[in-house]
């Protein structure tokens, strides 16, 4: 066991500090009883094993478990933002998802190109991964022609789950296929229209149809959706007038700018492509009214030469009776006017042979309209029967 300090050493110590020179470090403590006190406080600390230490404030700052929650409740914060933001983006990310791998098909991307679609126009419509079928698939993805009752050769199947197009290679139907992409491809755009928007949109549609919209076709189209799809004849509005009417009021006009650069194009499409359907019809209604001007005129004229006929065999007895009786004054007399009956009579049946003739043109002209108008029909229809074995 250590021995304790003696006083009588503190005391030496303590004098020591008092006379020693003015650079002792003691000299700080003011006074010998002072530098006792803490000296001895200082050996006592010693001798049971405590060392001095001088006292350090402790650190300001959470505690570990403080932390961790802090740290929790970031990356909860984060997560919730992420989520708001990805239902926000809700549409963004499945589009993104769908076309991760999708390489638009030639064809496809030449019918985007030709109805100058815009960005997000070109984007909804390689969404729905659109297909150029034949007549047999057609038949099978679009029965009967997916409900549409417009001059449009396709369907659209709700909520994004694709769009198909009926393949046609006849020249004199150039249109159809670019007419039928982008009626198609507006239905899907009207799929994805808020609430909001949908109630604007189709109250400018509604306004069109009933105080501007002057093109009868048109209106016999619209009837017959009323008919056939009584529930989306505002989105059959919506698509057709998007791309069958040439002109719109200037708000509408500005609405499908969203989708279409030259929307006029589009337009151009479906004038040329119905043209060659109503300059068939409009020639053979005309043939028909010529047809029927002809026939009654035949009719009128073979009705008319029995009647002649029956008096020129009358004059013919009458004048044969002057001659066997001898009266040729008489019979030489009558033979002008006999022979007038003749000369009409001949000059109408020339006539009316003219007529036939005219008649059987017109109607051979009429009937290859009408066939190239079917034709037509037949190159459009997709009634398909298969073939059993």
């Amino acid at each position: 066991m250590p021995l304790l300090p003696n006083n009588k050493n503190l005391l030496h110590s303590a004098l020591w500090a008092k006379n020693s020179s003015s650079h002792s470090p003691y000299r700080k403590y003011g006074s010998f009883a002072s530098f006792a006190f803490r000296t001895k406080r200082h050996q006592w600390r010693k001798f049971f094993g405590v060392a001095a230490r001088t006292r350090q404030k402790e650190p300001l700052g959470l505690s570990q478990a403080g932390v961790s929650r802090v740290v929790t409740l970031v990356i909860v914060v984060i997560w919730c933002g992420l989520l708001g933001l990805a239902a926000l983006n809700r549409q963004n990310i499945i589009d993104w998802w769908l076309l991760r791998n999708y390489q638009a098909p030639v064809a496809v991307s030449t019918l985007a190109t030709q109805d100058t679609l815009t960005s997000y126009a070109r984007k909804v419509f390689y969404v729905n991964h659109p297909l150029v079928d034949d007549k047999v698939s057609f038949a099978t993805t679009c029965p009967n022609n997916g409900g549409e009752q417009t001059i449009v050769l396709g369907c659209y199947h709700g909520n994004q789950a694709g769009i198909f197009l009926l393949s046609v290679n006849d020249p004199r139907l150039d249109g159809v296929e670019q007419v039928t992409a982008a009626h198609e491809m507006l239905h899907a755009v009207y799929d994805r229209l808020s609430s909001k928007d949908r109630t604007k949109v189709d109250a400018m549609l509604m306004d069109f149809y009933q105080h501007g919209l002057q093109d009868q076709r048109i209106k016999d189209t619209i009837a017959a959706y009323k008919k056939s799809e009584p529930h989306d004849v505002v989105n059959e509005m919506h698509s057709v007038f998007g791309t069958e009417v040439p002109t719109l009021p200037s708000q509408l006009e500005t609405y499908y700018q969203r989708y279409f650069v030259n929307r006029a194009a589009v337009a151009g499409f479906a004038t040329k492509y119905q043209s060659e359907f109503t300059n068939r019809k409009t020639a053979v209604s005309q043939a028909d009214v010529e047809l029927a001007q002809l026939k009654a005129q035949i009719n009128a004229s073979e009705a008319d030469l029995p009647t002649k006929q029956a008096a020129i065999t009358s004059e013919q007895s009458r004048l044969l009776g002057l001659k066997n009786s001898g009266n040729i004054s008489g019979y030489n007399a009558g033979v002008p006017a006999y022979n007038r009956l003749i000369d009409s009579y001949n000059a109408e049946v020339h006539d009316l042979q003219s007529l036939v003739d005219q008649y059987n043109t017109l109607v051979g002209n009429r009937n290859a309209i009408a066939l190239e108008q079917d034709q037509l029909v037949n190159e459009l229809k997709t009634n398909v029967s298969t073939i059993n074995r």
